[in-house]
């Protein structure tokens, strides 16, 4: 949620805590379009006025990098223009200020019920290596492996996020939850079953940068 009235982000996080949903605070436009493109969020809210680069702008970038996680503008701009250059902009919904709480958190529900366009999000693809979302099932030269629940999640953000460092705690909060009861060992126990289910025949490697977390690279970067 990028938001540069503080007070109401923060209260609108901690009701969105209450409902089980985890949200990352960005205050002003820059932060938010920084953290917009990393490809982990399954919503993003934008307020249009923003220091340093507005909604408008953050959302206009964000698809022209052909980023397609759903966008709910809220805005105390309550025109019918206002409403019209925002979708028109890309943005999958619009919400006047002031507003309703519970009628902010059922229009997240819809957005993340919608089925993505990420690819063919059948599969991701980086490397020699192939991720089935849909069946679990990781694909290396044609030879293909079943993942566990967990392995197939795990290996999922790090596809949609490679050469990207990812800490313990983020990966935590995406694959276990926020309410999930696992330690940053069972990260460690994941990242292990993965690797060896990745094997000597792939071309990617999870790579462990220390005291920050993990991160998803081509082997051969280390060769040249």
């Amino acid at each position: 949620m990028v938001e540069d009235e503080k007070a109401l982000a923060t209260a609108l996080s901690k009701i969105m805590s209450k409902n089980n949903i985890a949200v990352d605070l960005a205050y002003d436009g820059e932060e938010g379009l920084y953290l917009a493109q990393k490809d982990i969020y399954d919503v993003i809210i934008l307020d249009i006025m923003l220091p340093y680069k507005s909604g408008l702008e953050i959302l206009k970038e964000l698809r022209r990098l052909n980023k397609k996680t759903p966008v709910l503008f809220l805005s105390a701009r309550d025109t019918i223009e206002d409403r019209v250059v925002g979708l028109d902009s890309g943005a999958d919904d619009y919400l006047i200020k002031p507003f309703a709480t519970e009628e902010l958190l059922a229009r997240i529900r819809a957005l993340v019920r919608r089925p993505k366009d990420l690819l063919d999000d059948n599969y991701l693809e980086f490397g020699n290596v192939k991720l089935y979302i849909d069946s679990g099932e990781l694909e290396i030269n044609n030879n293909r492996k079943k993942l566990t629940v967990k392995e197939n999640q795990l290996l999922e953000l790090f596809m949609r996020n490679p050469r990207m460092v990812l800490s313990k705690e983020l990966i935590l909060d995406r694959v276990w939850g926020i309410d999930g009861t696992a330690m940053e060992n069972s990260v460690e126990i994941y990242i292990h079953y993965l690797r060896k289910k990745l094997g000597s025949k792939s071309d990617i490697k999870i790579e462990t940068v220390r005291g920050i977390g993990y991160v998803l690279k081509e082997k051969r970067i280390d060769a040249q």
